[in-house]
């Protein structure tokens, strides 16, 4: 399947998005709108481009800008990898433990309609963990939270993905190794974390709707909700790039979608229950209901620091944790060590592709010569070095006018505006049953 599919279903001649739109109206979280119209502007040169000219044979090539959006499958993976690569290099070089906590599945609704509480599930994941190493092990690890909202249907399921050290930092500043966790212990105080959470945050009237699903997933679930936490083997640094990756990951990769007729979509996915893989056929209107549920909130973080990975402390725990290296000889974190994010070139390079900015047709290299940017609806030259380069981009902005198209208004029923949507409508919004 081409790697454009996604932007396809959504954009292409059926305008699969404007119908969703002028259907749903207002229901839809104004995040969602950026986002998707973010997407859909991804790497086209209409909103701005690089030039890079070839130092032999003088052959021009245009890069896009990137989206960088939180919807975009394709900037994602690219974010995804960077971070990992930057997170092998930043956390202390111990063993860490991949720990997933999750929720009753009757639960998943409620964090739905209440995304207020999913950070607040972020944090009190971490503080289990966290009061765990203290009380126990009498140490403070570090922890990174990682909050996934989409199940292997792509359905709403949130729950957390943790990255724990084994171990931590003693009172006395020097490091501690602690490799046991109590699954059973801990899925009981898990359990009772979340359902207190929700008891606590929602209002009177919105606890009353819930109260029989909160006692549904309190006796359905007699040893507590499902945590996991598998032991890696192998170095610490492939440990780190597979669990950085996989928090990072985006709700459905290109390559899971199978096939596109224009109204339906098949995906593939993971059925954890027999551990085969199997297909899936849903409407367009249903594939889009699932996957924009997954866009995080304006300005909400879904990866969190907490104890020695805090960021506020995080700094001070190196320093500690360099002089108490230094006396026992043991590596574990290098304190003054500068990270800095890849180029885009690099990124390629380092994917296992060749040098883009090496010439195909003769062998040398392409030379940045200046970039066009979107501004106020109209491209312009920002940087052109040399006359020569300002010519050509100038001549290329006025081969690619910025085409405005007067966005549709969104139609309204009455009835609608009138009568506030029930909570089961809302739902129908997010979930397929």
């Amino acid at each position: 399947m081409e790697p454009n599919i996604l932007r396809r279903i959504f954009f292409d001649h059926h305008q699969h998005w404007e119908q969703f739109v002028e259907k749903h109206g207002d229901r839809i979280r104004p995040i969602v709108h950026k986002e998707v119209e973010k997407f859909r502007d991804c790497g086209d040169p209409e909103n701005g481009f690089k030039l890079f000219v070839c130092e032999g044979c003088h052959e021009t090539r245009k890069v896009p800008y990137r989206c960088k959006g939180r919807f975009c499958t394709t900037c994602s993976i690219g974010e995804s990898e960077e971070w990992s690569r930057l997170l092998m290099e930043d956390v202390f070089q111990v063993n860490h433990r991949h720990v997933i906590l999750t929720i009753d599945e009757g639960l998943r609704d409620v964090f739905l309609l209440h995304r207020e509480l999913l950070k607040t599930m972020m944090d009190e994941g971490a503080r289990l963990i966290k009061e765990y190493f203290e009380k126990k092990g009498k140490v403070t690890p570090g922890i990174m939270v990682g909050l996934h909202t989409f199940g292997s249907q792509v359905n709403f399921n949130p729950h957390i993905h943790m990255l724990v050290t084994m171990g931590g930092m003693t009172k006395k500043g020097a490091w501690k190794t602690y490799d046991f966790l109590p699954f059973q212990m801990l899925r009981k105080q898990w359990q009772t974390v979340v359902l207190k959470l929700i008891r606590k945050h929602l209002s009177g009237k919105d606890k009353k709707r819930v109260q029989a699903r909160l006692q549904k997933a309190f006796s359905k679930n007699g040893e507590g909700f499902y945590i996991y936490a598998p032991k890696h083997r192998g170095k610490v640094q492939d440990q780190l790039r597979y669990i950085g990756r996989y928090m990072r990951r985006p709700a459905i990769g290109i390559n899971r979608i199978e096939a596109y007729d224009g109204q339906m979509v098949t995906f593939t996915y993971h059925d954890k229950m027999d551990g085969k893989e199997k297909d899936e056929t849903i409407s367009v209107e249903a594939f889009i209901m699932r996957l924009i549920c997954h866009i995080p909130d304006e300005q909400f973080k879904t990866i969190r620091h907490y104890g020695l990975y805090a960021r506020r402390t995080k700094n001070l725990s190196k320093k500690v944790l360099a002089a108490w290296q230094k006396t026992k000889k043991k590596w574990i974190t290098q304190v003054k060590r500068t990270l800095s994010r890849q180029t885009w070139r690099e990124r390629v390079m380092a994917s296992g592709h060749k040098d883009p900015l090496r010439c195909p047709k003769c062998d040398n290299y392409f030379e940045y010569k200046g970039e066009v940017c979107l501004e106020n609806g109209r491209l312009v030259v920002k940087v052109a070095l040399g006359e020569t380069a300002r010519s050509y981009l100038e001549r290329e902005v006025g081969h690619v006018p910025r085409i405005e198209t007067p966005k549709k208004e969104t139609k309204k029923e009455e009835e609608a505006l009138e009568e506030p949507a029930s909570q089961d409508r809302q739902l129908s919004l997010f979930t397929v049953s």
